[in-house]
């Protein structure tokens, strides 16, 4: 039984396919689908159930694949505990889409001016899938918002965001000094879709303050909400640290009176990988950078 059958085998049932397989390993089919075959007679037993375009795991393959992966997760944080010196390796991060773009690019570029040898691959995921990657180990580290159901992770809290209001100049609000949250009530709210945080953030604090939004539009991108608010749809809740990325004329940015509306950002680790120097220095990098006060 050899390691690089074992990966085929893994990404065969990742995949469902011998041929895309073969192509997220590199190989021919025939080279993976040959391997895979001398697994099977060595284990004499069908991994997979074959037929059609997709392939599926046989009961004995369903068994095997947590024992082959677990194989795998050790054999390469044997490697990478050796190979560990500090200034080599690669560094895998993700955000969600309310942080990735005004925070990822900056942390990649300020941590490959001190480690240049480093390679950094860069990701956007939603709260539920970025968790799912870093316990598998597909990624290093992640940038999220509390709370988070992640127990079996390493969460560390970092700073505490404002959210201001986004309105357009021409919305009945804009020239009022000042404004509650309940002030916001007759107006229509554009948010984020659900599957995003900021969006159950937002409607979980106007339910604390006894105000039930009215949400008549929802986006998977926040470029689009502002847009809709910039001609004159609604109302929105944008994290601090979009503002600047989304100045428009169009636009004003207010903090409401009062209790003001805040997410705490959060970054996230498996203790239970390997934790090599190189991450080590990113999570530093990342609390002394997202680790200040908004």
């Amino acid at each position: 039984m050899e390691l690089f059958q074992l990966r085929y085998f893994v990404k065969a049932a990742e995949f469902r396919s011998f041929t895309r397989a073969a192509e997220a390993c590199c190989v021919s089919q025939p080279a993976l689908s040959q391997a895979i075959q001398k697994l099977e007679d060595e284990l004499r037993q069908p991994l997979f159930e074959r037929g059609g375009r997709q392939i599926g795991l046989s009961e004995a393959g369903q068994r095997f694949l947590p024992r082959a992966t677990q194989i795998i997760k050790l054999a390469d944080e044997a490697r990478a505990s050796i190979t560990d010196d500090g200034e080599t390796g690669t560094l895998r991060l993700s955000a969600i889409p309310t942080i990735a773009p005004y925070w990822l690019p900056r942390l990649a570029k300020s941590f490959a001016d001190r480690f240049p040898k480093v390679q950094i691959e860069l990701g956007e995921d939603v709260t539920e899938m970025a968790l799912k990657r870093c316990r598998s180990g597909e990624i290093d580290l992640a940038l999220l918002a509390l709370p988070l159901d992640a127990t079996d992770l390493d969460v560390v809290p970092l700073q505490e965001e404002v959210l201001l209001v986004a309105l357009s100049k021409e919305h009945p609000l804009a020239n009022a000094v000042e404004f509650s949250i309940n002030d916001l009530e007759p107006f229509p709210f554009i948010l984020l879709d659900e599957v995003h945080c900021l969006a159950g953030s937002i409607v979980s604090f106007c339910k604390r303050h006894r105000l039930q939004p009215q949400t008549t539009n929802r986006s998977q991108q926040l470029t689009t909400v502002l847009e809709l608010v910039a001609h004159g749809f609604g109302v929105s809740f944008i994290p601090q640290m979009a503002v600047e990325r989304h100045a428009d004329q169009r636009l004003i940015y207010r903090s409401i009176d009062g209790q003001r509306p805040t997410r705490q950002l959060a970054m996230c680790s498996n203790p239970y990988r390997f934790q090599s120097r190189v991450l080590k220095a990113m999570q530093s990098l990342v609390r002394d950078e997202l680790g200040k006060a908004s």
